[in-house]
């Protein structure tokens, strides 16, 4: 998903390369202003240089070769930055820390050169079939600094030093700017760029002036997102630039479409020099241009995001998306884990560039962890359990708030599932579960689903009848339906068994040798001792060898998906409002200058690992 950003103070950006599954550099871009700083940083502190730095970018196909001999050299446990008995001097696993799985170095040999020269820090982030690198401008110093990591004797930084990695980066803002960049581009040539859902609620907060005025401006009484607004793509005398349409451009038709990127690359960030992050900003501008008469006051600057001003009927809606991320073992020895990261998303509609104000309430009840802002917004104020914001808003559907917190409530669906097999092709199972237990209203559970993945097996036929709800099958699955849309479950907690068995068609031996033999383990590759092998679980080609035999792809895709298959997963959505406590005060909330807008409140809740861990270790 593409926002808004602004970037980190200082963040430039030496050079882009895209690379396909084949190690292929598909696209690259290389910004000579930043380069042209970056050579003559070298120049200046070329007397203190104590190690080979490389000061000239590299031509695709040396940095393509320099990924592959990386990806070959970082295999398996090494690419989680561990370092191991065979890891090499130098290399990024030899730093001993998991964050080189994501900002990485490569080693560039050119023709006639003896020295490998060092390039860092190089951005990776994979989105689909590519790979995306991006290198931020740093100073040599930076860069050398790591370079000595990656040769010092000892592993790692013990716990308190302040010559580790995570201390290096915090000094590298750009580091921050250049990830916000490469999910960007990744989201692009992917065709994902989504925005933020806005929902109107059912319910208005507000009362009857409320519902009056949002009847007048055509909101219905059925929670439904909202479309972000573009502006027209055929602009004329009588169009107003940035008024609201129903379809948002969207990306995808065509995977990595180079003009797309380059047009969006030159136009968020011109010079290498990122400013704004925004997809459909950058299309809209494109598309229309500016109208003399889109001006903003004379006495006001206008932000960059926001290079329209809205014109039309004026409202303000907020949505708080929380996602709960939960796994339950039924194991004494194994806690239990479960969190909840949420956001407010928010649409302004409002004319001219006012400036927004409410008071965020629940702080301390939903016990943040983690919370940033928008570049828009300014916090003013804290007390014990309230923050007071105030936001310049952007047009259209925005991402206000992120937050991540602890979960005190407990999950809204406890209790266990048990699988065994009584024979090679049948299993019996017995599910029992409490759903919203010391949940109460608003909270309202709107559906929830219970599926048993069976991706190794074929199902022939199922027996069983659950206390509540429906069950269907597929080949590789149950599904339970608890709770269906249109039947929410509010103010009680209901308890739901679901006791059966599986038949399975015949099991398919596969046999271990042949996978080896054809997902290229040799004996040279991680080799130092089978107890190694064990405690690093096994190779990571070998492994994703394994799992692809047979398998859809989709099924790769599940969570716990690695060695065995004994889960079940949870899936549910809970209205009313949120389940940490963070909420937005609708009293609280006021536009400078006054105006006269209606406003909405919704939330809503989703899981999003939400699983019922069975303790057998068989794979079925």
């Amino acid at each position: 998903m593409i926002g808004v950003a602004a970037m980190p103070s200082g963040c430039s950006i030496r050079a882009i390369w895209i690379l396909n599954n084949l190690d292929g550099v598909v696209f690259s871009r290389r910004f000579p202003v930043v380069e042209k700083r970056w050579r003559a940083a070298c120049n200046s502190n070329a007397h203190n240089d104590t190690h080979q730095i490389f000061s000239s970018l590299p031509t695709d196909s040396d940095l393509a070769d320099a990924f592959l001999d990386r990806k070959h050299r970082e295999g398996s446990a090494r690419g989680f930055g561990i370092r191991k008995s065979n890891s090499t001097l130098g290399s990024d696993s030899w730093v001993d820390d998991p964050i080189t799985r994501h900002i990485i170095g490569l080693y560039i040999s050119r023709e006639g050169e003896e020295n490998k020269n060092l390039l860092w820090p190089l951005i990776l982030h994979t989105k689909g079939l590519y790979s995306i690198l991006i290198l931020p401008l740093v100073e040599p110093i930076h860069l050398n600094a790591y370079a000595r990591l990656c040769k010092r004797p000892d592993c790692g930084a013990a716990l308190g030093m302040d010559d580790g990695l995570s201390s290096l980066l915090l000094d590298l803002p750009s580091v921050t700017g250049a990830f916000m960049i490469a999910h960007a581009i990744g989201d692009i040539i992917t065709g994902d760029t989504v925005e933020p859902e806005v929902i109107v609620s059912a319910a208005p907060s507000v009362g009857g002036l409320f519902d009056s005025l949002t009847g007048s401006i055509g909101i219905s009484s059925r929670a439904k997102p909202v479309a972000p607004p573009v502006a027209s793509s055929s602009p004329s005398s009588a169009a107003v630039p940035g008024s609201v349409t129903a379809d948002a451009p969207k990306m995808g038709s065509r995977l990595l479409d180079k003009d797309a990127l380059r047009t969006f690359i030159s136009s968020s960030m011109p010079f290498g020099t990122p400013l704004d992050l925004n997809y459909s900003n950058i299309i809209t501008i494109k598309t229309n241009g500016f109208s003399a008469t889109d001006l903003p006051p004379a006495d006001q600057k206008q932000p960059a995001w926001k290079p329209y001003l809205y014109k039309g009927k004026q409202r303000m809606l907020f949505t708080i998306h929380e996602i709960i991320h939960a796994a339950l073992y039924d194991r004494d020895e194994i806690p239990d884990t479960i969190s909840v990261s949420g956001q407010i998303n928010c649409r302004a509609d409002l004319e001219g560039l006012p400036d927004v104000s409410f008071h965020l309430a629940g702080l301390n009840t939903a016990n943040l962890e983690v919370l940033s802002y928008h570049p828009c917004a300014q916090v003013s104020d804290q007390g014990l359990d309230k923050q007071g914001v105030m936001f310049s808003p952007p047009l259209g559907n925005f991402v206000l708030m992120r937050y991540q917190a602890a979960y005190a409530l407990g999950p809204p669906i406890k209790g266990f599932y048990q699988l065994s097999m009584v024979s090679e092709d049948k299993g019996a199972f017995l599910f029992k579960l409490h759903l919203m237990e010391g949940y109460k209203a608003p909270l309202t559970m709107e559906f929830c689903t219970v599926t048993m993945p069976f991706p190794r097996r074929r199902i022939v036929s199922l027996d069983g009848t659950p206390s509540v709800g429906t069950v269907s099958t597929s080949e590789h699955s149950v599904e339970w339906k608890i709770v269906t849309s249109g039947r929410g479950l509010t103010g009680k907690s209901i308890e739901v068994t679901f006791p059966g068995t599986v038949k399975f068609a015949p099991w398919q031996t596969q046999r271990l040798s042949s996978s080896r033999s054809s997902f290229g383990i040799t004996a040279d590759e991680d080799s130092d001792n089978e107890a190694e092998n064990a405690s690093n679980m096994v190779n990571e080609e070998h492994l994703m060898g394994k799992m692809n035999k047979g398998l859809p792809p989709v099924d790769l895709e599940e969570p716990f998906c690695w060695q065995a298959y004994n889960y079940a997963k949870v899936s549910f959505k809970i209205v009313g409002a949120s389940v940490s406590g963070v909420a937005v005060d609708p009293k609280s909330v006021s536009i400078y200058p006054a105006v006269k807008a209606p406003m909405e409140f919704s939330t809503q809740v989703f899981v999003c690992v939400g699983s019922v861990i069975h303790t057998s270790s068989e794979p079925y």
